[in-house]
């Protein structure tokens, strides 16, 4: 356990960064390639160059530590691996959510690809979040109907990294369905490290903060965004802010 940079973990009234918990160590089973095909998961990067264990364990003393954060936190759970895969033993995710319910001052982030089983875990504590994680727009509907299924006091996309959006939406239809899904909060980033190649489109990226505005739900764009942004500046002579927005919740 320890304090994370990862951006939208920060607190949005003291501006204090959370923290990131892995109660299950080990390299999960979710391809993560990017739209050249190429491998971008960085934690099996992490695992291939420090030649961590790569046996799917649980460790129980990561989540007993939670107790050593004094003050209210915002606490990323399984930033390293996919929580919700199938290859998890339920009594992994059994006791991690008994750890959210313990400690009900801090809020607990949860974000899958595999959000066709979160419905095992539904109700959630009112102090968790949920999140799925969508990178193209063929599975958009897919994988956010799991959402709307499920209880939880906050429902989040996260576009990231946002590697194709084909624009088969109309405007007016992409907000319906986000507000009809229930949907709190959209994160939006790419690739890292960045390259030309995975850049996503500004168009893509302005269609979904313009939807959102239509539903009336927060944009967090991350840092990694800022090279796009400060490059379409210099090109149209019209500055770009960066929107970090945050749910009302917990």
């Amino acid at each position: 356990m320890g304090k994370t940079r990862i951006e939208w973990l920060r607190d949005s009234a003291t501006g204090k960064q959370g923290y990131s918990i892995n109660p299950v160590k080990g390299l999960c089973s979710v391809a993560c390639k990017d739209n050249q095909g190429k491998e971008y998961c960085y934690a099996r990067r992490l695992y291939n160059r420090f030649k961590w264990n790569p046996e799917i364990r649980f460790d129980r003393k990561v989540l007993l530590a939670v107790a050593d954060i004094k003050k209210p936190s915002r606490i990323f759970v399984g930033s390293m691996i996919e929580l919700f895969g199938e290859w998890i033993e339920p009594y992994c995710l059994d006791e991690t959510i008994d750890i959210c319910r313990a400690f009900p001052q801090h809020t607990f982030i949860f974000l899958t690809k595999c959000p066709q089983n979160l419905i095992k875990w539904s109700p959630f504590p009112e102090n968790c979040w949920v999140g799925v994680t969508i990178t193209k727009q063929r599975d958009f509907l897919s994988s956010i109907k799991f959402l709307c299924d499920i209880k939880v006091s906050v429902r989040f996309i996260s576009f990231e990294p946002l590697l194709w959006w084909d624009g088969y939406f109309y405007l007016k239809t992409l907000s319906e369905t986000l507000h009809n899904h229930k949907i709190n909060w959209v994160i939006i980033g790419q690739v890292t490290p960045i390259r030309k190649a995975t850049t996503p489109n500004i168009e893509w990226i302005n269609e979904i903060c313009m939807a959102a505005n239509d539903a009336n739900i927060p944009v967090f764009l991350k840092n990694n965004l800022r090279p796009l942004f400060d490059d379409c500046a210099k090109k149209s002579g019209v500055g770009y802010q960066l929107r970090q927005e945050f749910p009302d919740a917990h």
